[in-house]
């Protein structure tokens, strides 16, 4: 059972779903897109299988989303809050836990922009967004936000995603699911990626 905790950050409440798993071995912080909340199938699925694999979940909620907000707020902001909430969940409920973070599309961006700032292992990231939605003039590629990462990194991307698909590279893991961005084609295909996944790099920060 999912236990809701409400945590304070510089820009309003955040609310980060806890679901534990029975003698925690590891954690996964992971946050939501732009558009959608911590229901996305591709989360609730991934949440499933890292549960089974020992990891206590969190999925966290940005503070525009709990004020009922539905664009997004600023990087800045969006990034000070969710190093507010990993902070405090490092500190509580996953205090000792090798960390893993991440998000899908928008949460896998902040996720990637915050690593530094926390002790996590590695980054998970559902359906990046490599390049933004077309407007005038040719899109600047996000491949930057990538490769400034030094951790090891997954990204889990549909076959058919309308914003691109980022390359592999040293440290980098891309795995190509059916479907688009939403990855709802197969939800089981991106849980199997991330577990697997998940093994290789825990299974080496515990070596």
């Amino acid at each position: 059972m999912a236990q809701a905790i409400e945590i304070d950050t510089p820009h309003g409440p955040a609310r980060a779903h806890l679901h534990p798993a029975p003698e925690a071995r590891s954690a996964l912080v992971l946050g939501h897109g732009a558009g959608g909340g911590v229901a996305a199938p591709d989360l609730v699925a991934v949440t499933e299988a890292a549960q089974a694999e020992g990891l206590t979940v969190a999925l966290v909620e940005q503070p525009y989303l709990v004020a009922g907000r539905r664009s997004p707020a600023p990087a800045r902001q969006l990034d000070a809050a969710w190093t507010a909430v990993v902070d405090y969940l490092v500190a509580n409920q996953l205090t000792g836990l090798p960390l893993v973070v991440g998000g899908r599309s928008l949460g896998a961006r902040v996720a990637l922009r915050t690593v530094e700032a926390s002790p996590a292992v590695g980054v998970v990231c559902l359906a990046f967004p490599l390049l933004p939605p077309r407007r005038s003039g040719p899109p600047q590629s996000r491949l930057p936000e990538l490769e400034a990462v030094e951790l090891a990194v997954l990204v889990v991307q549909g076959e058919r995603d309308r914003f691109g698909m980022p390359p592999a590279g040293p440290g980098r893991t891309v795995v190509e699911v059916p479907g688009d961005h939403s990855l709802r084609k197969n939800p089981a295909a991106v849980a199997t990626a991330v577990s697997d996944w998940l093994t290789g790099v825990l299974s080496a920060t515990r070596a």
